[in-house]
């Protein structure tokens, strides 16, 4: 099925093309004539279905078709969780967009707020935000979201998990009741319905895929493995095998993140990490610079992850296993996209496997289980453990406490005598 079967206007159309996509995926079929047709929508799909373009074509289309001259009011907003996933549709809206003539602006923490004022001041038609830091351009009046006509919730389960959800409904509040509403998750938990029944009217509820389920070209497995040998695995793994050139690791902290990257590269391996606590231009820095193929591996956090949507991903392997089963499901997604192939490995240490039990329990199945390959332990190290290792315990101190004792008794026998012969000096004078 053409792109142009879908009702879109001719240079969006030409601006798909010119992207290199000639067919949509089963959720932009579905989605899209939907959303030309100014229906609110659910839409759920696994992650790297293509929900970004799902909600993005109709966008545009609308604006394609809008009749000059062009008002500076915004018409469209999109909320998101994440500065990452902000730039990609940013980014995805610029390139499906590149024939037409509109002005778009992704709005974020991180970053100056004058800048992001002084654009929305020459106007925008659509604005990309996450919620932190839109409302602090609703408190300072810098953005007036009454003219919007469509509103859309991208991610609105991670928007959940973030406890962004107040400031969600803090911004709905802010726009127009007349609004089309578009809402996608990768999963639609009794929290995101209840939220749905607030905010849009009638939706046409789209499902693509069996919910909690990976999409099926990932392939997933398990190694067994103790929690100090894990970074030896990883090494080998990567060293060993010439088809991991795009690896994405997930470390369940930011310092473990640090302490990952830092290990491979220690070992030649080339290796960056993105986590929350980077600013934003470090986190652009290496998201851009795993793109461009600079580093083999991306070692990343759950916050990180959902803006990470990198073309040939062959494999994503969870150092630690996810707390959240939701998250795995949100991790091995990374690789897989777009109807392509990948690997999804997760290293399992024994006080680990409730975790996993969890994850087998929510995504319905058994995942398989791999005989470790053999690799070479390397010595503990003092200086610079693993997160999650433990260092070599140093030797023995020798018990000095009775030395101790019995010189701090002898120097107050000696304290004591001075002060005694002071008391005598001065009573015979």
């Amino acid at each position: 099925m053409p792109f142009k079967t879908l009702g879109l206007s001719d240079p969006l159309v030409q601006g798909i093309l010119a992207t290199g996509y000639t067919a949509p995926t089963e959720i932009q079929a579905q989605a899209i004539p939907a959303a030309v047709a100014g229906k609110d929508i659910i839409g759920c799909a696994q992650t790297g279905t293509g929900k970004t373009a799902a909600f993005v074509l109709p966008i545009l289309n609308r604006l394609s078709l809008a009749k000059p001259p062009h008002s500076k009011s915004i018409k469209a907003l999109i909320l998101t969780p994440t500065r990452e996933l902000a730039v990609q549709i940013e980014q995805a809206i610029i390139g499906y967009g590149r024939f037409m003539k509109f002005h778009t602006l992704a709005v974020y923490g991180g970053v100056s707020i004058e800048n992001q004022i002084r654009t929305l001041k020459r106007g925008v038609d659509i604005v990309v935000a996450t919620p932190g830091r839109l409302l602090d351009h609703l408190n300072r009046r810098s953005i007036d979201l009454r003219q919007i006509e469509v509103l859309v919730l991208d991610e609105a389960d991670r928007m959940f998990d973030m406890g962004f959800i107040n400031d969600v409904k803090k911004i709905v509040a802010t726009t127009p009741q007349t609004r089309q509403t578009l809402l996608f998750s990768a999963t639609v938990s009794p929290e995101v319905k209840s939220l749905t029944m607030g905010i849009q009217k009638n939706p046409v509820m789209i499902q693509v895929g069996k919910p909690r389920n990976p999409i099926e070209t990932i392939t997933q497995y398990i190694y067994t493995v103790r929690k100090d040998a894990k970074a030896d695995l990883l090494l080998s793994m990567l060293t060993g095998d010439s088809k991991m050139d795009c690896v994405l690791v997930f470390s369940r902290t930011k310092h473990g993140a640090d302490k990952i990257s830092k290990r491979l590269e220690r070992a030649g391996v080339r290796s960056i990490a993105i986590h929350s606590g980077r600013t934003q231009g470090q986190r652009q820095r290496a998201l851009d610079g795993f793109k461009q193929s600079k580093y083999q591996v991306m070692v990343a956090t759950d916050v990180a992850a959902r803006g990470i949507d990198v073309d040939g991903i062959s494999h994503v392997i969870n150092f630690d296993v996810p707390a959240f089963a939701e998250d795995y499901v949100h991790r091995i997604g990374r690789t897989g996209r777009a109807c392509a192939t990948g690997d999804a490995i997760t290293l399992v240490s024994p006080d680990e496997e409730k975790y996993l039990r969890q994850i087998e329990k929510f995504i319905g199945h058994k995942i398989k289980h791999e005989k470790c390959p053999e690799f070479t332990r390397s010595k503990p190290e003092t200086t610079h453990p693993l997160a999650g290792e433990k260092p070599r315990s140093a030797a023995p101190r020798r018990d000095m406490t009775h030395k101790r004792r019995d010189t701090t008794h002898k120097d107050n026998n000696d304290k004591s005598k001075r002060f005694f012969g002071f008391r005598r000096k001065k009573a015979k004078r």
